[in-house]
């Protein structure tokens, strides 16, 4: 294990020596698998639910999801942030400012979770209603979306500590307790939607649960190790946030929260769009979602841990392995979305199959091709810009990309394609996918500019 510096008993690792390649995929591998569980446990909640509710209960869970997926990713966009810093300490070798800004972390986020709770129980009707609920869905969504927002504390407990781990350069913890969750959650779903018949609301609560138990699990292991993670952590860091960290996090949470959440707010008004044509567009938007996510999980997973690694590197001023970090992250991300593209492009009728045998879906299904290909092509060019852009903590570069990828050009293509060029719901599809090119030419803007070898702690 020459290529992963340890220190004695730590389990902190060093990425700014040893062969890039190597620990950006043994970084990687185990985000990748984290992800991959959670889309199959979706996956599973989707067949569960799909299989027992028919049609009415897949939108349900589409649209419930995608409002849960919107404040999920604002805490992923302040984890993420919690991430690079955290690296960018270590790389610096600050290993006395971690326990405070891990204190001031968690305090954040658990403040923000309360805020997002409140407001969107009191507010989940009308979000319902914006999203074009297909009627005969709308009881089971909001039921769905109920339990999911009452449970939002956990999702972003775990968020918080899954990134106080990857910071560190611990991508295996993480991956174990969300395997747990996983499997937790199946067992769940069978018990409440199939055995007890709980319909919609059931698949919600086996979610909370389990993300419930994974949370308290790390949470606990964390503070069980902290000397090996150089963590002196005690209950009242967290009632005495530091004020200047709390204000570097927001710095550069702020607009990865805005990027996450102005794409996904806008992917929602693709949606809601989408959601007009008709039951079977908006079952085939599911599927299409589904088969999109596994590509980009990929991709987040390669510039997460690319993202940690240039962070760690900009910390300790080692600016050529930051480029090579980013070719590799490149690299990897090419060849994934070619494999993605031949599957699509020869095997549809079996990709589409896992979700539905539904005609008149899967004849939608045929028309997305091109697009498809299309958004893995896009989901491999943001990655090594992204890489770059969130390891080097730039706020202000984050922020553009944030407002372009998120606001401008995805609503603005795809009201282009969708209406004033009348090409229906695949001018929305089309206008998403040709915005996730933005962060290939601001990284590109940005990488010349050399601006990215400032440090943001």
């Amino acid at each position: 294990m020459h290529h992963m510096k340890h220190h004695p008993h730590t389990l902190i690792a060093d990425f700014t020596t040893g062969n890039v390649n190597r620990q950006l995929i043994s970084f990687a591998m185990p985000m990748f698998l984290s992800h991959l569980l959670q889309i199959v446990y979706n996956m599973a909640d989707m067949i569960i639910v799909g299989q027992t509710l028919g049609k009415v209960g897949l939108s349900a869970i589409s649209v419930g999801g995608d409002i849960m997926n919107c404040m999920t990713f604002i805490a992923m966009g302040f984890s993420s942030a919690g991430q690079v810093l955290i690296a960018q300490y270590i790389g610096a070798k600050q290993h006395d400012k971690l326990s405070r800004f891990v204190a001031t972390m968690s305090a954040a986020l658990f403040v923000f979770a309360c805020c997002v709770t409140g407001v969107g129980l009191l507010f989940r009707r009308e979000i319902m209603e914006l999203m074009h609920t297909p009627p005969e869905a709308f009881a089971e969504a909001l039921s769905y979306a109920g339990i999911s927002m009452a449970g939002i504390v956990f999702v972003y407990g775990y968020n918080a500590v899954s990134a106080i781990l990857r910071g560190m350069g611990d991508a295996k913890h993480p991956f174990y307790f969300i395997s747990l969750a996983a499997l937790l959650n199946i067992v769940l779903d069978v018990i409440f939607v199939m055995q007890m018949g709980t319909g919609a609301k059931g698949a919600a609560l086996a979610t909370i649960i389990s993300q419930g138990v994974s949370f308290l699990l790390c949470a606990a292991f964390i503070y069980k190790n902290r000397d090996r993670y150089h963590l002196s952590l005690t209950l009242g860091q967290f009632f005495h946030p530091e004020k200047e960290m709390l204000i570097s996090l927001l710095k550069l949470g702020v607009p990865m929260a805005i990027k996450n959440a102005a794409v996904q707010f806008s992917k929602m008004f693709v949606n809601s769009w989408v959601n007009s044509f008709g039951v079977a567009v908006s079952a085939f938007a599911g599927v299409a979602n589904k088969i999109n996510m596994s590509v980009n999980m990929m991709s987040n997973s390669v510039n997460t841990a690319g993202a940690s690694m240039v962070g760690q590197n900009i910390g300790a001023e080692q600016y050529g392995r930051v480029r090579q970090i980013v070719f590799a992250v490149y690299r990897i991300m090419i060849a994934v979305a070619v494999a993605a593209s031949l599957v699509i492009y020869f095997f549809p009728e079996q990709v589409y199959g896992i979700f539905t045998d539904d005609p008149a879906v899967i004849r939608i299904g045929y028309e997305y091709i091109p697009i498809a290909i299309l958004a893995f092509f896009s989901c491999a060019g943001r990655s090594g810009s992204n890489a770059l852009i969130n390891g080097s903590g730039n706020s202000h570069v984050n922020f553009v990309t944030a407002v372009f990828d998120g606001i401008v050009l995805r609503l603005g293509l795809s009201v282009l394609f969708g209406i004033v060029l009348d090409m229906k719901y695949m001018g929305f599809w089309l206008g998403d996918a040709l915005a996730n090119f933005t962060p290939l030419w601001v990284g590109m803007l940005f990488y010349h500019s050399g601006a990215w070898k400032k440090k943001a702690v």
